[in-house]
């Protein structure tokens, strides 16, 4: 079975093209790209410093590149430099774009992300999905696919992919949702469903969130767990730099962590999972609430003007998460520990009861725990820019076209 391809062009240029000239003629391309991206404008002699390949080397590179339309020549550097001025590169902020899709219980959302990685357009609803038929929702989610596209080639910009955020168990063909039991849904192909045009990727929510975070976040560490929520709880665990998918591609299931075996029943089958304590229907039944189409934010105005009985189910909620992620430290020991999502937005009232929970527990030192600056935009941002990835990734798969 081949590996969906964010897997197949892993973080970082090049890694899985063959061992061939023209596998490091596309390698070295990708070298430029990642440099000029990282640190650019950059001159000729720039990338070459950075990059190790002499300046007649990463000039054949950079003249296919920006006959591709993949860097833009902005002119001479600025002046105070010794020596001749080179031409200043940089990304093209036109051509290939990443279309990043999210698939929620309760809304669907687009976006298009060019090379540079700023966001060009954007298109949601908000509606709840959860019971319906996945051919409608896809529909749906097709018509804003199209609405983003038509706007980003207003923009100059074209689809390099199409890649799919769902909260669901997803098999390493990386287009069948195997069970997404928030959506309840099971078995389902979304690449027959979806437009056939676009290259197409599904995964789980949880790891576009995590990969978003490694890409995007601020002093992210190589080896950390990131925590995510909505209606469901998810984890990605990133080892090195890398997702770690488990042999299924169903690893980071954290929300299906029994907390107290004999507890409420799940949608998983099994019983007392942490989604049953942490979760935000869990909570908002705690706090004697009714859910809404804003549940964080009712949360979260509710804790902040001291309601005592929403901080106290958020505290419960933290309490549950520490013991659940507790087990999760104790075997995979990682740098850190990130929140996402939801959680993000309760941080302040759910850290309090997690924390102490890691403490009282972890066997070594507790592990640090942050909250993430990009709170329920990870996994929509993590889907578009895993297609950006995998063009700056082998920059030859979108020569053909400028």
């Amino acid at each position: 079975m081949t590996a969906p391809p964010h897997e197949a062009r892993p973080t970082g240029p090049g890694r899985a093209l063959p061992d061939t000239q023209q596998g490091m003629r596309r390698r070295n391309l990708a070298r430029v790209m990642h440099a000029v991206r990282a640190e650019g404008p950059l001159s000729r002699a720039g990338v070459a410093s950075r990059i190790g390949l002499t300046r007649a080397a990463v000039s054949t590179l950079v003249d296919e590149l920006i006959r591709t339309g993949l860097l833009d020549e902005l002119g001479p550097e600025r002046p105070g430099r010794v020596g001749r001025p080179g031409s200043a590169l940089a990304v093209s902020g036109h051509g290939p774009a990443g279309i990043g899709a999210e698939i929620g219980v309760d809304h669907l959302a687009v976006c298009a992300v060019d090379l540079r990685g700023e966001v060009r357009a954007r298109a949601e609803r908000h509606g709840a999905n959860r019971g319906r038929s996945p051919g409608p929702v896809v529909e749906e989610l097709t018509d804003l696919v199209r609405r983003v596209v038509a706007e980003a080639d207003r923009e100059g910009l074209w689809p390099a992919g199409l890649a799919v955020a769902v909260p669901g168990l997803i098999a390493r063909d990386a287009r069948t949702v195997v069970r997404a039991p928030n959506l309840d849904w099971q078995g389902v192909d979304l690449g027959a469903l979806l437009p056939r045009e676009f290259s197409l990727t599904v995964d789980n929510e949880a790891n576009f969130g995590g990969l978003a975070e490694l890409w995007l976040g601020a002093d992210t560490p190589d080896n950390f767990l990131h925590v995510s929520a909505e209606i469901g709880i998810g984890a990605a665990l990133v080892v090195d730099g890398t997702l770690l998918r488990g042999t299924r591609g169903f690893a980071g299931e954290l929300g299906h962590v029994p907390v107290h075996p004999d507890g409420p029943a799940c949608g998983c089958g099994g019983r007392g999972c942490l989604e049953q304590y942490a979760g935000e229907e869990a909570v908002l039944r705690s706090a004697g609430l009714e859910p809404g189409e804003d549940r964080v934010g009712l949360l979260a105005g509710r804790a902040a003007d001291g309601d005592p009985q929403v901080r106290r189910a958020l505290r419960e909620a933290g309490t549950a998460l520490g013991i659940a992620l507790t087990g999760a430290l104790n075997l995979l020991d990682p740098q850190g520990v990130v929140l996402g999502g939801a959680l993000s937005g309760l941080a302040p009232w759910l850290l309090p009861s997690l924390e102490a929970e890691l403490a009282r527990r972890t066997a070594g030192p507790a592990c640090p725990v942050s909250v993430s600056g990009l709170g329920p935009e990870g996994p929509l941002l993590g889907a578009a820019h895993s297609v950006v990835r995998s063009v700056l990734d082998d920059p030859s798969t979108v020569a053909g076209r400028s």
